[in-house]
């Protein structure tokens, strides 16, 4: 996890207060499968306690995990961008407790205030970039014949 993909790094009080009066707390269990890749992609979490796995489908294999999120990092992207559909899958691996959102809402108050929309458009910019570099870096050492070497 980099600071630059935190809510509390991402947005400043005023905007971290707009989101976080949307959000409602939710508790997984260890196992429960919070989304899968392919599906509508109808609202985000933001991590509390507890891990989530972000994993994605290989043809002919189990899912790749290709990373373990934990406190304060955000648990979905796709809901920001059309057509809103998983582009990984999630799943709890240990007792869970996270802030959800509703996407929906999310993006209206986005759309209504466009400085608090580019600031949150920058923020799930940032998670973006990391996981397509987490995904890049597994799926070299899972696939690849020497392993991906040095991350960068």
């Amino acid at each position: 996890m980099t600071s630059a993909t935190t809510m509390t790094t991402a947005l400043d009080p005023a905007q971290r207060d707009r989101l976080t009066s949307l959000a409602h707390e939710v508790a997984f269990a260890a196992g429960t499968r919070l989304f899968e890749e392919g599906r509508r992609a109808d609202r985000f979490w933001i991590v509390r306690t507890g891990t989530i796995a972000l994993d994605l489908r290989v043809p002919g294999r189990r899912p790749a995990v290709i990373e373990t999120l934990g406190h304060g990092e955000l648990v979905g992207w796709s809901w920001h961008f059309p057509p809103h559909i998983w582009q990984l899958g999630g799943e709890a691996t240990s007792p869970v407790r996270a802030w959800e959102f509703d996407a929906e809402s999310v993006r209206a108050l986005c759309d209504d205030d466009p400085e608090f929309g580019r600031a949150v458009a920058v923020w799930v910019g940032r998670v973006v970039a990391q996981r397509l570099h987490a995904s890049r870096v597994r799926l070299l050492d899972l696939y690849a014949p020497y392993g991906s070497g040095s991350a960068r």
